[in-house]
């Protein structure tokens, strides 16, 4: 009960997905209310029954500002998802978070959505590789790389490797497996919907989820670099850099 009450009160009065049921609603809830709600979620850890409803987003295209409304491209999209899976998802999350930082699963160069990490621990690393290099009077180049559209190109199958080899089975490779399996959405403007749209790739947009198993997925580019080239990442933005005497060698 302690996990559903902290997950609910960590979340924000959000806009409410497809189903209509708000964090506002779950919160006034009393205890037997709540105690129902947790035989439910535990019924679909145990018992590997993810409910469909639940695969369902709502999009609203939202215009960027300053930008042409007649461009499609300068429209970001926001997702909307069941607050009811978003508060089994922060009590999963929780869970897996705990247990990839205790076994050391993320790199320690990957800084995005850590506790106490932040993009200055980017920036010190590369100050002191730049630092270091000057010190040997050696060349530093450094490139940075921003990944377009991860979220919705990220191989799900690769999340689950990433899972398995990190020593996870049982309950939740299989929650995540349905959990990304058979999404689709719909896209709202005003009050026209249209027809669902199937996600077939990717992490879903709005998830509590889905920045916790992108990280797992993408960290261990670090661990392919070639031991003369340093990485850093936040999230999926990544820098790498290297230093020698020379710079065509480099």
């Amino acid at each position: 009960m302690f996990e559903l009450k902290r997950a609910l009160s960590h979340s924000r009065n959000t806009s409410p997905g497809p189903d209509g049921i708000t964090y506002c609603m779950l919160r006034h809830l009393n205890e037997h209310s709540l105690s129902n709600i947790l035989r439910l979620f535990n019924r679909i850890w145990e018992e590997h029954l993810f409910p469909s409803k639940w695969r369902e987003a709502t999009v609203i295209p939202i215009l960027k500002p300053g930008k042409d409304p007649g461009n499609p491209l300068n429209y970001r999209p926001i997702a909307l998802t069941s607050c009811f899976c978003k508060t089994l998802e922060r009590m999963i999350n929780a869970r897996l978070v705990y247990e990839l930082e205790v076994n050391g699963c993320i790199s320690p160069y990957q800084s995005g959505f850590r506790k106490g990490r932040s993009t200055t621990d980017n920036i010190a690393f590369l100050e002191s590789q730049i630092r270091n290099a000057f010190v040997k009077r050696n060349h530093l180049v450094s490139i940075f790389f921003y990944l377009e559209k991860v979220y919705a190109r990220t191989w799900r199958y690769g999340i689950l490797r990433a899972l398995s080899d990190f020593g996870f089975r049982g309950h939740l490779p299989t929650f995540i497996q349905q959990f990304l399996s058979f999404r689709h959405f719909r896209v709202r403007v005003g009050t026209t919907l249209s027809d669902a749209f199937i996600q077939s790739e990717g992490v879903p947009q709005g998830s509590v989820l889905s920045v916790t198993l992108f990280i797992a997925h993408i960290s261990s580019i670090i661990s392919v670099l070639q031991p003369s080239i340093s990485g850093t990442l936040y999230v999926d933005d990544l820098q790498i850099s290297c230093q020698g005497s020379d710079i065509y060698r480099i």
